[in-house]
């Protein structure tokens, strides 16, 4: 963990941060040198460097922000206080990591790994439907557990459009929509619904951008990793992702170590848009955090339990999470005919003896 802490370390201190500005909420800013005051800090302990976990705390959804005497925000302070240990393990236990209500290696290790722009749980500021969510299992959904409906309900059939004014060019446009057709068909797949691009970007039910900075939603990309992207809940249909990202469709032809791998985004925003928030379990597709070059584009059955109970099952899906039980329960009842044919042998044996 040491290792692959200290990695990602350099990574985003190479990545960004060459000036003295405040870091944005979504991303940590630290260095080898006050890394070990962090990891020892507690309950009051005053540490410059402090305010920028709780800044990334209350933009995730787990800390609201302070106000003075006339209920105006202001700025977080620098003290590890009882609230930022709460969020902290909020946090930890949200996320999977051990609880500690420590900022130890491993948990600010997640807080630098690049991850959706979506909140976790919770959150004081509610743009666009990015609101508290509702548990159940590991899986998450929106408040009011909206989906995509239609008339005639299941089966049902969403399109989906390029932006041709905000895209990037790093990559050919073909592979994007090769890439995205893919990972549309993973979710389709296990639900009854089906995805069809279209040509018409203002009509279509899900519409799909690269963005830069603050580009009108109130939720500000932040440049090379940080926030890889963000999309909304049902029926909203947009999904945007953040042009400033080395973003790659084949791993083995890009050498960049910050390179982001689109199918794995673009499988985990589509689950948002059908109403899926993200879980703890860290295999599944719907985790918030991605590591630069990491792929996680198959889904998971926390993925798939989570999408059927708000859609149903496609009829002609059969997991092999199913068919394992399946074979289970087969071999079980050979084993129990095998054992029974062999006692009946061995009784009529014994009758012939005696």
């Amino acid at each position: 963990m040491f290792l692959s802490f200290t990695f990602l370390l350099t990574l985003i201190s190479s990545s960004t941060f060459h000036d003295n500005h405040t870091p944005p909420s979504t991303k940590i800013s630290i260095t080898n040198h006050n890394i070990q005051s962090f990891t020892n800090a507690g309950i009051g302990n005053n540490i410059t460097g402090i305010s920028q976990f709780k800044r990334y705390l209350s933009r995730f959804g787990y800390l609201n922000p302070p106000h003075d005497h006339n209920n105006r925000i202001i700025t977080f302070s620098d003290e590890f206080d009882a609230s930022f240990e709460s969020a902290l393990i909020k946090y930890q236990r949200n996320l999977g990591v051990q609880v500690t209500g420590k900022l130890d290696t491993n948990t600010v290790s997640e807080m630098m790994t690049p991850r959706c722009g979506v909140p976790d749980t919770k959150t004081h500021h509610q743009h666009n439907n990015m609101t508290k969510m509702h548990s159940t299992k590991h899986f998450v959904y929106f408040p009011g557990k909206p989906r995509w409906s239609r008339d005639n309900d299941m089966p049902i059939t969403l399109n989906y459009a390029f932006s041709r004014e905000y895209m990037i060019h790093n990559i050919n446009m073909q592979d994007i929509k090769k890439t995205f057709k893919r990972a549309f068909s993973r979710w389709s797949r296990v639900i009854p619904v089906s995805f069809i691009e279209t040509e018409d970007y203002s009509f279509a039910d899900i519409k799909i951008g690269f963005y830069s900075g603050d580009h009108g939603d109130g939720e500000a990309f932040d440049g090379v990793l940080g926030v890889l992207a963000h999309s909304f809940s049902p029926e909203i249909g947009r999904l945007h992702l953040d042009a400033a990202e080395t973003w790659a469709v084949d791993m083995d032809g890009t050498k960049s170590e910050v390179a982001i791998d689109l199918e794995s985004v673009a499988t985990h925003e589509i689950g948002h848009l059908l109403g899926l928030s993200h879980s703890c379990v860290k295999e599944a597709v719907m985790y918030p955090s991605l590591r630069p070059r990491d792929k996680r584009a198959d889904l998971n059955i926390d993925d798939i339990k989570g999408v059927q109970s708000l859609y149903g099952s496609n009829p002609n899906f059969r997991s092999h999470w199913s068919l394992g039980s399946d074979l289970s329960t087969n071999h079980a009842a050979n084993f129990g005919l095998h054992t029974l044919i062999i006692a009946f042998i061995f009784a009529q044996f014994i009758h012939i003896v005696l």
